[in-house]
């Protein structure tokens, strides 16, 4: 039985979101970090699943289209959905793209009760869109019973709320679609959003009683669980709380509470709680946006200062604007303690970015007073901090100072003006490194520490050029050097021509052959590289290439 303080919450729930944000005929399927993130639902008729690797997609489905995740496009086209929803309430909570909740209380109260209020969310979500109502969109009260003849526990339908698998949907449909969901704590109503229905207050536990134990989105303790016996989430949740807590510890007994449809932790009554909001105001106001987003990575550092300060962490973080005009928006937005102050810049960066795509800041007024004359950020959802670990030596307060002054430069310079060197996978010099912004996370395409044939030895050039210079190599008869598919070379290196200036050659050693995407004839290529020592000691590294010489680096 839930617990009577569990929040009812209805969640809004648009399937294949990141498909959504890309362009592409059906079958299309969204891509991050090797694996297949969405797909469209001709995709899916094909076999293709989240999670799958490419090679496997595309073995599945031979007509698939790849698109690169756009989690920018995702927020802005995102923004007409969340607008609509804030029509009955504006305390909006954005879990991400595609995915938003608000609480039922108040708003359900005022419009006639719960399902009168799902139902008018669904129409005002599909208007949105632009697509007509699904009648299933509609949640209406489900008889638990009957809801647990449809889930079957091994089928793995239910997904913990962090990912974004599609339920099923029409083969062909590209439009985005929305369904709507009402249960006691937002962990259930998001289940209830993904099934399209109503659960009755007080009956969460019951509904949540036949989902694999997966869904509680703890991989190593869903593992652990069937080992034991207890494949799903109800016979997980008739453990006695206690004997819970000491054999699988905290995260153990915050999946415990879930599966007995209460909220993660405990309440704690505050009788007051700490104003820590930050904001910065313009005066005069300042036209553009991008200024707003430097501002907000040190109202960001200002917040994060605040919290630590109270031992206080967030769950959301709400950020507030204001035009000289007198209009204001705002939006929630989840961080639960992972947000680094840059991350939280970003959000803003993209929030701003959508409310200006959707025309929220179009200017209105004669008198031509624009711009923007104030940004706030507030934390929502305050609970008390469990710490941290620290690194030894300081460590900790030296990043901290780096990073600020790293935001202070970058405020100057714009944020691609500061750059910090990350290792990549490659084989020639100028690819096995890469200058990523200050603050944005890399993740390599490829590992840098992959077996790489072909690669040089462990002697880095001194200087690499950004572009290969065109040169020309001669043999002692003043003929082109060649070099065959086996990586033969037609005669001695005699000569090297680096703009119109000859360069006798005292030595070399090669070739070092390299074949890469020998399977994809759009990236394939073959090249060869050597190192020369010419005149006065000075070494060069030279690559040919579809029969010409390049000059690719030089050593000290």
């Amino acid at each position: 039985m839930a617990d009577d303080r569990t929040p009812r919450v209805l969640v809004v729930w648009c399937p294949d979101w990141p498909v959504a944000a890309v362009t592409g005929d059906d079958p299309v399927a969204v891509t991050e970090g090797g694996r297949i993130l969405a797909c469209s639902a001709g995709a899916r008729a094909a076999g293709v699943r989240q999670g799958q690797r490419l090679k496997l997609a595309q073995r599945l489905c031979p007509e698939l289209e790849l698109r690169d995740r756009d989690p920018e496009t995702e927020v802005r086209r995102f923004e007409p959905v969340v607008a609509a929803v804030e029509g009955f309430t504006p305390r909006v909570e954005v879990i991400r793209p595609g995915l938003c909740a608000i609480p039922v209380k108040g708003p359900g109260r005022y419009f006639g009760g719960e399902e009168a209020l799902a139902g008018k969310v669904a129409r005002a979500v599909a208007d949105a869109l632009g697509q007509p109502l699904v009648p299933d969109a509609v949640p209406g009260a489900v008889v638990v019973e009957e809801r647990r003849a449809a889930v079957p526990p091994a089928q793995g339908a239910a997904v913990p709320p962090a990912q974004d698998t599609a339920a099923p949907q029409a083969e062909g449909t590209a439009a985005p679609q929305a369904q709507v969901g009402v249960a006691d704590g937002l962990f259930a109503a998001v289940l209830a959003a993904r099934a399209g229905v109503l659960v009755p207050a007080g009956r969460t536990a019951e509904f949540l009683a036949p989902y694999p134990v997966g869904a509680l989105g703890d991989e190593a303790l869903a593992e652990l669980l069937g080992r034991l016996g207890l494949p799903t989430v109800g016979a997980f949740a008739a453990l006695p709380a206690e004997s819970v807590a000491d054999r699988f510890g905290p995260s153990g007994t915050v999946a415990h509470r879930l599966a007995r449809g209460l909220q993660p932790r405990p309440l704690v009554p505050r009788d007051e709680e700490p104003d820590l909001a930050v904001e910065q105001r313009f005066d005069p106001p300042e036209p553009l946006a991008e200024p707003l987003v430097f501002v907000a990575r040190t109202l960001a550092e200002q917040l994060h200062q605040r919290l630590a300060g109270a031992g206080l962490t967030c769950r959301r973080v709400a950020v507030e604007v204001a035009c000289a005009d007198g209009r204001t928006a705002s939006r929630l937005w989840r961080h639960e303690g992972r947000l680094s102050a840059t991350a939280l810049a970003e959000r803003v960066r993209w929030q701003l970015q959508a409310w200006q795509g959707a025309g929220t800041f179009a200017s209105s007024d004669p008198g031509g007073r624009e711009g923007f004359t104030l940004l706030r950020l507030a934390p929502d959802g305050l609970s008390p901090d469990q710490g941290r670990q620290l690194a030894l030596w300081g460590q900790a307060v030296a990043d901290d100072r780096v990073e600020r002054a790293v935001a202070r430069v970058q405020a100057v310079l714009g944020h691609a003006g500061l750059r910090r060197i990350e290792p990549a996978g490659g084989r020639g010099p100028g690819e096995q490194v890469v200058k990523v912004p200050w603050g944005e996370p890399y993740e390599a395409a490829v590992p840098a520490d992959a077996p790489w044939p072909g690669r040089l030895p462990e002697v880095w050039p001194a200087v690499v050029l950004r572009e290969p210079a065109p040169v020309r190599v001669l043999d002692g008869a003043g003929r082109p050097v060649t070099v065959d598919g086996r990586a033969g070379v037609s005669a001695r290196l005699a000569l090297v021509v680096v703009r119109g200036r000859e360069e006798r050659v005292d030595g070399w050693t090669g070739p070092w052959p390299a074949v890469e995407y020998w399977w994809d004839q759009s990236l394939a290529r073959r090249r060869a590289r050597f190192q020369v020592v010419v005149g006065g000691g000075r070494a060069l590294l030279l690559t040919v290439e579809g029969g010409a010489w390049y000059l690719e680096a030089g050593y000290d």
